[in-house]
Protein backbone atom coordinates (compact mmCIF):
# COMPACT_ATOMS: atom_id res chain seq x y z
CA UNK A 1 0.00 0.00 0.00
CA UNK A 2 1.28 3.46 -0.90
CA UNK A 3 2.39 5.64 2.02
CA UNK A 4 0.30 8.76 2.59
CA UNK A 5 2.21 12.03 2.10
CA UNK A 6 1.22 14.87 4.37
CA UNK A 7 2.54 18.42 4.48
CA UNK A 8 3.02 20.00 7.91
CA UNK A 9 3.35 23.75 8.21
CA UNK A 10 2.73 26.72 10.49
CA UNK A 11 4.14 30.14 11.24
CA UNK A 12 7.21 30.65 13.38
CA UNK A 13 6.43 29.84 17.01
CA UNK A 14 3.25 27.94 16.14
CA UNK A 15 4.50 24.64 17.56
CA UNK A 16 4.85 22.94 14.18
CA UNK A 17 8.02 21.09 15.18
CA UNK A 18 6.34 19.76 18.33
CA UNK A 19 3.46 18.43 16.23
CA UNK A 20 5.98 16.82 13.88
CA UNK A 21 7.69 15.03 16.77
CA UNK A 22 4.35 13.84 18.13
CA UNK A 23 3.50 12.39 14.72
CA UNK A 24 6.85 10.59 14.72
CA UNK A 25 6.04 9.08 18.13
CA UNK A 26 2.79 7.84 16.59
CA UNK A 27 4.75 6.07 13.85
CA UNK A 28 5.11 8.58 11.02
CA UNK A 29 8.36 9.29 9.20
CA UNK A 30 9.37 12.95 9.30
CA UNK A 31 11.12 14.69 6.40
CA UNK A 32 12.37 18.00 7.81
CA UNK A 33 12.83 20.45 4.93
CA UNK A 34 14.31 23.09 7.25
CA UNK A 35 16.98 20.68 8.50
CA UNK A 36 17.79 19.63 4.94
CA UNK A 37 18.16 23.31 4.00
CA UNK A 38 20.57 23.79 6.92
CA UNK A 39 22.54 20.74 5.78
CA UNK A 40 22.91 21.86 2.15
CA UNK A 41 23.97 25.38 3.27
CA UNK A 42 26.24 24.08 6.03
CA UNK A 43 29.98 23.55 5.86
CA UNK A 44 30.74 21.66 2.66
CA UNK A 45 27.03 21.48 1.79
CA UNK A 46 25.77 20.93 -1.72
CA UNK A 47 24.63 24.55 -2.11
CA UNK A 48 27.82 26.28 -0.99
CA UNK A 49 29.62 26.47 -4.33
CA UNK A 50 26.58 27.99 -6.03
CA UNK A 51 26.03 30.44 -3.16
CA UNK A 52 29.67 31.53 -3.38
CA UNK A 53 29.30 32.06 -7.12
CA UNK A 54 26.05 34.03 -6.76
CA UNK A 55 26.83 36.19 -3.72
CA UNK A 56 30.59 36.15 -3.25
CA UNK A 57 32.97 35.03 -0.51
CA UNK A 58 31.55 37.53 2.02
CA UNK A 59 28.50 35.31 2.44
CA UNK A 60 30.53 32.20 3.31
CA UNK A 61 31.75 31.99 6.91
CA UNK A 62 35.10 30.76 8.22
CA UNK A 63 33.82 27.19 8.43
CA UNK A 64 32.71 27.15 4.81
CA UNK A 65 29.00 27.48 5.56
CA UNK A 66 26.45 30.10 4.54
CA UNK A 67 26.77 33.18 6.77
CA UNK A 68 23.14 33.24 7.86
CA UNK A 69 23.23 36.62 9.60
CA UNK A 70 24.63 38.40 6.55
CA UNK A 71 22.21 36.64 4.24
CA UNK A 72 19.24 37.39 6.51
CA UNK A 73 20.18 41.09 6.56
CA UNK A 74 20.54 41.16 2.77
CA UNK A 75 17.28 39.28 2.17
CA UNK A 76 15.28 41.69 4.33
CA UNK A 77 16.43 44.65 2.24
CA UNK A 78 16.74 42.92 -1.15
CA UNK A 79 13.88 40.54 -2.01
CA UNK A 80 15.70 39.56 -5.20
CA UNK A 81 18.56 38.19 -3.07
CA UNK A 82 16.14 35.95 -1.21
CA UNK A 83 14.72 34.72 -4.52
CA UNK A 84 18.23 33.97 -5.82
CA UNK A 85 19.10 32.02 -2.69
CA UNK A 86 15.85 30.06 -2.86
CA UNK A 87 16.50 29.19 -6.51
CA UNK A 88 19.74 27.54 -5.38
CA UNK A 89 18.56 25.87 -2.18
CA UNK A 90 14.98 24.76 -2.96
CA UNK A 91 15.79 22.27 -5.76
CA UNK A 92 18.41 20.62 -3.56
CA UNK A 93 15.95 20.43 -0.66
CA UNK A 94 13.35 18.93 -3.00
CA UNK A 95 15.72 16.21 -4.20
CA UNK A 96 16.84 15.25 -0.70
CA UNK A 97 13.26 15.35 0.62
CA UNK A 98 12.15 12.94 -2.07
CA UNK A 99 15.09 10.63 -1.36
CA UNK A 100 14.22 10.48 2.34
CA UNK A 101 10.54 9.92 1.55
CA UNK A 102 11.30 7.02 -0.78
CA UNK A 103 13.57 5.45 1.84
CA UNK A 104 10.76 5.69 4.43
CA UNK A 105 8.24 4.20 2.00
CA UNK A 106 10.58 1.32 1.21
CA UNK A 107 10.70 0.55 4.95
CA UNK A 108 6.92 0.22 4.90
CA UNK A 109 6.14 3.44 6.77
CA UNK A 110 2.42 4.22 6.25
CA UNK A 111 2.67 8.00 6.74
CA UNK A 112 5.37 10.41 5.56
CA UNK A 113 5.19 13.92 7.01
CA UNK A 114 6.97 16.72 5.18
CA UNK A 115 7.75 19.46 7.71
CA UNK A 116 7.91 22.55 5.47
CA UNK A 117 7.91 25.99 7.19
CA UNK A 118 7.18 27.87 3.94
CA UNK A 119 4.86 25.31 2.36
CA UNK A 120 2.12 27.84 1.60
CA UNK A 121 4.56 30.42 0.27
CA UNK A 122 6.40 28.03 -2.06
CA UNK A 123 3.42 26.80 -4.06
CA UNK A 124 5.52 23.82 -5.19
CA UNK A 125 4.41 21.25 -2.65
CA UNK A 126 0.66 20.89 -3.23
CA UNK A 127 0.92 18.44 -6.12
CA UNK A 128 3.24 16.19 -4.07
CA UNK A 129 0.93 15.89 -1.04
CA UNK A 130 -2.24 14.08 -0.12
CA UNK A 131 -3.19 16.61 2.57
CA UNK A 132 -1.84 19.61 4.46
CA UNK A 133 -1.79 19.99 8.26
CA UNK A 134 -1.53 23.57 9.51
CA UNK A 135 -0.57 24.29 13.12
CA UNK A 136 -2.35 27.50 14.03
CA UNK A 137 -2.08 30.19 16.70
CA UNK A 138 -2.42 33.96 16.92
CA UNK A 139 0.48 36.36 16.23
CA UNK A 140 0.83 37.49 19.85
CA UNK A 141 1.39 33.88 20.91
CA UNK A 142 3.97 33.45 18.16
CA UNK A 143 5.84 36.55 19.34
CA UNK A 144 5.78 35.45 22.97
CA UNK A 145 7.08 31.95 22.20
CA UNK A 146 9.86 33.05 19.85
CA UNK A 147 11.02 35.80 22.23
CA UNK A 148 11.29 33.21 25.00
CA UNK A 149 12.88 30.56 22.79
CA UNK A 150 15.33 32.63 20.76
CA UNK A 151 15.79 35.77 22.88
CA UNK A 152 14.76 37.95 19.95
CA UNK A 153 13.18 41.38 20.23
CA UNK A 154 9.44 41.57 19.58
CA UNK A 155 9.97 43.79 16.52
CA UNK A 156 12.35 41.25 14.98
CA UNK A 157 9.85 38.44 15.50
CA UNK A 158 7.01 40.51 14.02
CA UNK A 159 9.19 41.23 10.95
CA UNK A 160 9.73 37.49 10.51
CA UNK A 161 5.99 36.86 10.84
CA UNK A 162 5.31 39.60 8.27
CA UNK A 163 7.68 37.90 5.80
CA UNK A 164 5.72 34.63 6.01
CA UNK A 165 2.31 33.75 4.63
CA UNK A 166 -0.59 35.33 6.48
CA UNK A 167 -2.47 33.33 9.07
CA UNK A 168 -5.58 33.41 6.88
CA UNK A 169 -3.63 32.11 3.87
CA UNK A 170 -2.27 29.19 5.89
CA UNK A 171 -5.70 28.38 7.30
CA UNK A 172 -7.15 28.45 3.79
CA UNK A 173 -4.52 25.92 2.65
CA UNK A 174 -5.27 23.51 5.50
CA UNK A 175 -6.99 20.17 5.07
CA UNK A 176 -6.47 19.61 8.81
CA UNK A 177 -6.13 22.47 11.28
CA UNK A 178 -4.40 21.86 14.62
CA UNK A 179 -5.08 24.66 17.11
CA UNK A 180 -2.11 25.43 19.36
CA UNK A 181 -2.84 28.76 21.03
CA UNK A 182 -1.48 29.68 24.43
CA UNK A 183 -4.54 28.12 26.07
CA UNK A 184 -3.61 24.66 24.77
CA UNK A 185 -1.53 22.39 26.99
CA UNK A 186 0.97 19.89 25.62
CA UNK A 187 -1.34 17.11 26.79
CA UNK A 188 -4.23 18.58 24.82
CA UNK A 189 -2.03 19.05 21.76
CA UNK A 190 -0.82 15.45 21.99
CA UNK A 191 -4.43 14.27 22.12
CA UNK A 192 -5.29 16.27 19.01
CA UNK A 193 -2.26 14.93 17.14
CA UNK A 194 -3.14 11.38 18.15
CA UNK A 195 -6.56 11.85 16.51
CA UNK A 196 -4.87 13.19 13.35
CA UNK A 197 -2.50 10.19 13.27
CA UNK A 198 -5.46 7.84 13.58
CA UNK A 199 -6.94 9.30 10.40
CA UNK A 200 -3.95 7.83 8.58
CA UNK A 201 -3.98 4.45 10.25
CA UNK A 202 -1.47 5.12 13.04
Amino acid sequence: MRAARIGLTGGIGSGKSTVGQLLCVAGAALVDADQIARDVTGSGGAAIAAIHAAFGADFIDALGALDREKMRALAFTRPDARSRLESIVHPLVGLQSEKQAQEAASRGCPLIVFDVPLLVESGRWARRLDAVIVVDCDADTQVMRVMQRNSLAAEVVRNIIASQATRSARRAAADILVANGRDRSLTQLAGDVSQVAALFGL
